[in-house]
């Protein structure tokens, strides 16, 4: 597998991704082509195109368990869930998690196992990198009394497809490594496209795909654009794409220049993002923190749709009951389950909850509520988080009339402000009257006493007494 067409999965948690052979930068990263139907792969057989191995060195990842109880999940509140599964909770829905696999879990009930394009002889029900089980559990764990989380979409069901992970490699790879060497990692864009069809052709209304390829050379990816194109228009599905990660994603894009601010966005971009930059058929999402302002971590992109909570999530234990807060590294150290990986996971369990309260909309129209309902940013849309923080509520109950705004920030308006009308003149009638009044009475007083005086000789008063 050439190391270009490796792909890196979009999280801070799990780094599948290995290093990129990368060409020169070109000035500007390109939209994505038109469409070749032609370059649709087939979905069935799923398995690997070639023999695979496990890596001689290759360890399961660790979990950190936590989070159980009944406190809601900062991420999980801050979408109004309650309120949202008054009108939806996902049911009649098929959500594929196209990832390291998923492990089977009493809260994901009726899961089933898609196939498996990393092993040679697998289903998809395995998850030795723990990504593929917390993303689903993040759409559809369903509720447990007295424990605060849950999935997004409690009463859908996930489709598990594994097309990536870091335990695998092409076989025969581990003969040429030394002893410590950790394992190449397997999966490319040609198993993410084949995925993407099989997920369409087993009847998924949302595919997650919680993985991104990146690079400053422009890539080909004609097969992904195909496979989503059949995903949207011929199987009616909606595919939910990570945006990807800085730690993976390692240039970052200007997007919006603040010395060129209106120039194509597209222009700005040095990167490229697949399957995100195919933002015809995908909602592509970015990462937010406990405040509502774009992660550190989150990479720009001229094909932001939106956004959610990505940060310190609580989830499934993929190594068994419980949930989980993290995963451990060599050093003992947690690390949070963050990243754009896990903001898509929530995005996607919001589309199910559309899905099954609309299911007269076709997929383009619900990619359309989700992107119009969300919390949008002061300019309209913006690189990071698109057209702002997704809305569970508001997508289940708000009426969407009219058509998109462009993906670029609405321009700075010029708006004459009305001149004030000068204020009338005070009326200080009352004043004057009550001002004229002591006058003529003050004026009276002193001729009283000014007439007095001779009356008062006459009558031989002393005045110095």
């Amino acid at each position: 597998m050439s190391a270009s067409l490796r792909v890196a999965a979009a999280a801070v948690a799990l780094g599948v991704g290995v290093s990129f052979g990368l060409g020169a930068a070109p000035a500007a990263a390109d939209r994505p082509p038109a469409v070749d139907p032609g370059r649709l792969p087939a979905g069935d057989p799923a398995a690997p195109p070639e023999p695979t191995e496990v890596g001689s060195n290759a360890v399961c990842t660790t979990v950190a368990t936590g989070g159980d109880g009944p406190t809601i999940p900062d991420a999980q509140r801050s979408l109004g869930l309650d309120r949202a599964w008054e009108f939806s909770r996902g049911a009649g829905q098929l959500v594929a998690v196209i990832d390291t696999g998923v492990t089977r879990n009493d809260r994901l009930p009726d899961m089933i196992a898609g196939g498996d394009f990393v092993a040679n002889s697998g289903d998809g029900a395995d998850d030795c990198d723990a990504h593929g089980t917390f993303v689903a559990g993040l759409i559809a764990a369903t509720r447990v009394d007295g424990q605060g989380f849950s999935g997004v979409a409690p009463e859908a069901r996930i489709l598990t497809i594994r097309q990536t992970s870091k335990m695998y490699q092409k076989e025969g790879a581990n003969r040429n490594k030394a002893p410590d060497d950790l394992p190449d990692g397997y999966g490319n864009l040609g198993t993410m496209a084949s995925a993407i069809v099989r997920a369409a052709d087993m009847g998924a209304t949302v595919i997650n795909v919680s993985e991104v390829w990146c690079g400053t050379h422009n890539v080909d990816d004609g097969a992904i654009g195909a496979a989503l194109q059949y995903a949207v228009e011929v199987k009616n599905a909606v595919p939910v794409v990570a945006a990807g990660n800085s730690d993976t994603c390692k240039t970052a894009n200007t997007v919006i220049d603040p010395l060129d601010p209106t120039a194509d966005p597209w222009s700005k971009t040095e990167m490229n993002v697949s399957p995100a930059r195919w933002d015809d058929y995908v909602l592509a999402v970015g990462s937010i923190d406990a405040n509502g302002a774009p992660s550190k971590f989150t990479v720009a992109g001229p094909w932001l749709s939106v956004a959610a909570p990505g940060e310190n999530m609580v989830s499934l234990n993929p190594r068994g009951a419980g949930t989980a807060v993290g995963t451990v590294n060599q050093q003992g150290q947690t690390n949070p389950i963050s990243g754009t990986s896990f903001a898509t996971p929530l995005v996607s369990g919001v589309v199910a909850l559309v899905r099954a309260r609309f299911p007269e909309m076709s997929a383009k129209e619900v990619m359309k509520r989700i992107q119009a309902t969300a919390h949008a940013p002061a300019e309209g849309w913006n690189q990071y988080i698109g057209y702002g923080s997704v809305d569970p509520m508001a997508a289940l109950t708000a009426e969407v009339t009219g058509p998109l705004p462009p993906k670029r920030p609405s321009p700075a308006a010029q708006v004459q402000l009305a001149v004030p009308a000068p204020a009338p003149a005070p009326d200080n009638t009352a004043r004057n009257v009550s001002l004229i009044a002591a006058g003529v009475v003050g004026f009276l007083f002193v001729l009283g006493m000014l007439a007095s005086f001779p009356i008062r000789r006459r009558m031989g008063v002393r005045e110095d007494i």
